[in-house]
């Protein structure tokens, strides 16, 4: 056991990030009955759903599982409300403030963590009473940071910054990617685009299919005027760049993205005018698994692993 595992009472050191439109009461309930550590994404559900999401997946699982909140969410204050009713014990805060909410959520016995893209936010998340960081490198996919930080430089980087455990997170899919993020000083990997790609996911198999056909380069960070996201290349890509390429206000910016373009793509399957936010490692990922047997593939292959370093190493 490690802290992570410690702390959220798991088997694996393996949390499966809450992405919108993709990460319901299905994935979250079968990565925690694998090991891992589920999570709702509340940041796509009006209130209701999200209680509905919630109360699905107890009855799916006798397993610890969790729910990511985008603090910037307008109805912010009804998904604490209804977090706190129904006794979930995790919570993982992004895009905001954590001093805003985590003693609120830490008054009702709830375990907070929140994501970081750098080590002074890493430091603020610690002093406003996170039990633990998600440090989200460059290469994540979906909302990002705007300084563009690597895993490789961000985690050593936000390890020595802070005393409480650190969760990686950004371009890791494999067991060999998450040995190397342990390497680094993680105390354990959040994983969102390998759970894309499952067959518990609620993403559409459209969305699914173009993770699995992805190649290298094929995403880009976007939108930095606006709240920075990382995109798979499509042709609304292709707008969104020729935009920025030609200096868009914001205002502009703000009305080409409208409303709804991230359901469009990611839910509801239109992969020509649809928002897609996925990650780099995309272009590792060739199949649609259950969620289940990724968390086996991942943990088999760290062993594994740490085996083949150890067998280097014997001189």
């Amino acid at each position: 056991m490690n802290r992570i595992t410690q702390l959220f009472d798991i088997q694996y050191p393996i949390v499966q990030a809450g992405m919108v439109w993709a990460s319901g009461w299905r994935l979250a309930s079968a990565v925690s009955n694998a090991g891992g550590l589920g999570i709702i994404g509340s940041g796509s559900m009006h209130p209701e759903n999200l209680r509905f999401h919630i109360n699905a997946c107890k009855e799916a699982t006798s397993k610890p599982f969790g729910v990511n909140v985008p603090l910037l969410y307008p109805q912010i204050e009804e998904h604490i409300k209804i977090i706190i009713e129904e006794r979930v014990k995790i919570v993982i805060t992004s895009a905001g403030n954590p001093k805003t909410w985590t003693d609120r959520l830490k008054e009702n016995g709830i375990k907070v963590v929140h994501v970081v893209s750098s080590s002074v936010f890493a430091q603020k998340a610690e002093s406003a009473g996170c039990d633990a960081i998600v440090a989200e490198g460059f290469e994540a996919g979906g909302h990002n940071g705007r300084e563009e930080t690597t895993s490789f430089v961000l985690i050593p980087l936000v390890k020595q910054s802070v005393s409480i455990p650190v969760i990686a997170a950004g371009g890791i899919a494999t067991g060999k990617q998450m040995l190397a993020a342990m390497v680094l000083g993680a105390d354990a990997v959040q994983i969102g685009t390998r759970f894309v790609a499952s067959e518990e996911a609620s993403s559409h198999l459209n969305f699914k299919q173009a993770v699995v056909n992805a190649n290298e380069g094929d995403t880009k960070l976007m939108m930095k005027q606006l709240v920075p996201v990382r995109l798979l290349k499509n042709a609304f890509y292709k707008i969104i760049e020729e935009a920025e390429l030609r200096g868009a206000s914001v205002e502009e910016l703000s009305k080409i993205l409208g409303k709804g373009r991230a359901k469009l793509g990611m839910f509801e399957g239109n992969m020509i005018d649809g928002e897609l936010e996925i990650g780099q490692v995309s272009a590792l990922i060739k199949d649609i698994l259950p969620a289940g047997e990724i968390i086996n593939q991942i943990w088999e292959e760290f062993k594994s692993a740490i085996t083949d370093i150890q067998g280097f190493y014997n001189f």
